[in-house]
């Protein structure tokens, strides 16, 4: 959704994904430096409209400021990170302010993938079925993806089907949800269908 479809229908749009944090300002003509929650940051880089929101103050019990719309003019990567020249900010006493904010995008408006190739924010959610004994079973839901440098790698919460068929989050003996890590590589994770939010591995279940 542009900023014009964004204000025609009262505000922020509904598909705002987090993708980093702006950690400061950026050189002296108003850039500002983003730590990206993801490495390579395609979407940082390949969409120029992002939303900015002030972080809420320390004991603040009210609802949190609503993100505003800005207009990137250049990106690039640098390291690690991503620094950027946002609209309107033309110096660092502008862009100082700004430390501190999370930088949302529109799920609609990230660029096309490759073949292969996914979003991180698309595999959160999606159920994850694996082998056990040869079987295929459940083993639960993808509830984050982080990167340990080399590939991606998913957080499954792990479920179990009850006697009625219903999936229960697996508990250890303290009560507390049980997670199996699972390398997001072809090499494990076999089938990738987002339109039924299922991914089949063949990560042994007991692993």
């Amino acid at each position: 959704m542009s900023r014009s479809e964004a204000a025609a229908h009262g505000g922020v749009p509904q598909d705002l994904v987090e993708l980093g944090r702006v950690t400061s300002a950026y050189g002296l003509r108003g850039w500002v430096k983003i730590q990206p929650h993801a490495a390579g940051s395609p979407a940082l880089l390949g969409v120029r409209e992002w939303w900015l929101q002030r972080p809420a103050a320390p004991l603040n019990t009210g609802d949190p400021q609503p993100p505003w719309p800005v207009r990137v003019s250049k990106s690039r990567r640098h390291g690690a990170t991503v620094v950027a020249s946002l609209e309107g900010v033309t110096d660092r006493n502008q862009a100082e302010p700004l430390r501190g904010c999370t930088v949302w995008v529109s799920r609609a408006a990230f660029p096309a993938t490759e073949n292969d190739e996914y979003y991180w924010v698309d595999l959160i959610g999606c159920t994850v079925y694996g082998t056990e004994a040869g079987e295929r079973v459940l083993l639960g839901v993808v509830d984050h993806v982080m990167d340990n440098g080399v590939h991606a790698i998913l957080r499954v919460q792990r479920q179990r089907v009850d006697s009625g068929g219903v999936p229960q989050p697996m508990l250890d003996s303290r009560g507390m949800q049980v997670e199996t890590l699972i390398p997001f590589v072809a090499a494990h994770v076999h089938t990738v269908d987002l339109t039924n939010r299922r991914l089949e591995t063949d990560w042994p279940a007991d692993f």
